[in-house]
């Protein structure tokens, strides 16, 4: 399903082997929280997707587990801008801009966290969605303004 939702938007997508479900609990327990269940659908069917310019449009589960623990715990991110405990970055557009859904309140939306004014702001209402327009528009910034 999520395989032809991506091919949908951009015919040229990537996509990386399947995780398993070992793998997914796993994250989840290093993460301390629950995946979304349409990115946890996603991932049992490729392990991150790869989007116009190889931009990384949703990541592989390990580097999902390893960019948010960084951000979550780096005193340094602490010190430079507001926390991030309530997001759960997947993506990113390659120039630093991350995709997230916001878990506390957990929703299935989707918001960048763009990382020069460290503004978060809707940008999808949901994976699905999330999906179509970022590989669609063939373009980095397709959620600017």
């Amino acid at each position: 399903m999520w395989r032809e939702t991506a091919s949908q938007a951009f015919p040229g997508v990537g996509f990386r082997e399947p995780s398993h479900a070992p793998e997914l609990a796993e994250a989840e327990r290093r993460l301390g929280r629950g995946i979304p269940p349409e990115l946890k659908q996603l991932l049992l069917e490729s392990n991150g997707v790869i989007g116009q310019s190889s931009v990384d449009t949703v990541w592989a589960i390990d580097r999902i587990v390893e960019q948010n623990l960084l951000f979550w715990s780096d005193p340094s991110f602490a010190r430079s801008y507001m926390s991030f405990e309530a997001l759960l970055f997947f993506g990113d557009n390659g120039g630093g801009d991350q995709f997230a859904f916001v878990q506390m309140p957990r929703r299935p939306d989707v918001f960048v966290w763009e990382h020069e004014t460290d503004s978060r702001r809707w940008v999808a209402g949901g994976l699905r969605d999330y999906l179509g327009r970022s590989l669609r528009e063939g373009d980095d910034d397709w959620y600017q303004l």
